[in-house]
């Protein structure tokens, strides 16, 4: 994620047949985009294709759809496929204390969380994966479930993850790698 842009959603595929689109939502779901009522959307790069208004967003099948204005055909929805949905840093919601955005945890060392001198490595993506538990993945590759059971010391703003990794969880990562 570029520090310009907060990367909010990517559009999957057109839905419906008046320029409806489908997206894999980073947000707290259809209520965010409602409250924002635009977006700029992102090419490859970060580069910026256009401001764009949201005429509606809502939940259906899993994936938040978003109706663009201006957007009223599949042909249209589905030029807008892979593409990002993002906004300023300005525009993000205040937090509430122990409250973090996915985005400041990239970059963030991964620690024991009983011994902080042996370290696991940076966070390079964080993954929220529809349906499921979200994963941090290791700038080596390496997935960590992100639940509150593993990762018992979130602190974005110390730029670390304390973590109580399961039992041969790394062990399995480096066989798999040789």
């Amino acid at each position: 994620m570029s520090s310009d842009w907060v990367i909010l959603a990517e559009i999957v595929r057109a839905r419906g047949n008046k320029g409806e689109v489908a997206v894999n939502d980073l947000t707290t779901g259809p209520d965010r985009f409602n409250e924002l009522g635009s977006v700029t959307l992102l090419g490859p790069d970060d580069a910026v294709k256009r401001e764009i208004e949201i005429e509606e967003a809502w939940e259906h099948n899993g994936f938040t759809i978003l109706k663009f204005k201006g957007i009223d055909s599949i042909s249209e929805a589905e030029a807008l496929r892979g593409l990002r949905a993002a906004i300023r840093p300005d525009r993000r919601r205040p937090l509430e204390p122990g409250e973090f955005f996915f985005g400041d945890l990239v970059d963030c060392q991964v620690v024991d969380a009983k011994n902080i001198e042996v370290v696991y490595g940076r966070v390079a993506a964080v993954h929220d994966q529809v349906g499921a538990q979200g994963l941090l993945e290791l700038e080596d590759g390496m997935l960590i479930p992100f639940v509150k059971d593993i990762c018992v010391g979130i602190k974005p703003e110390e730029g670390r993850i304390e973590v109580n990794l399961p039992d041969g969880l790394v062990e399995l990562f480096r066989e798999s790698q040789s």
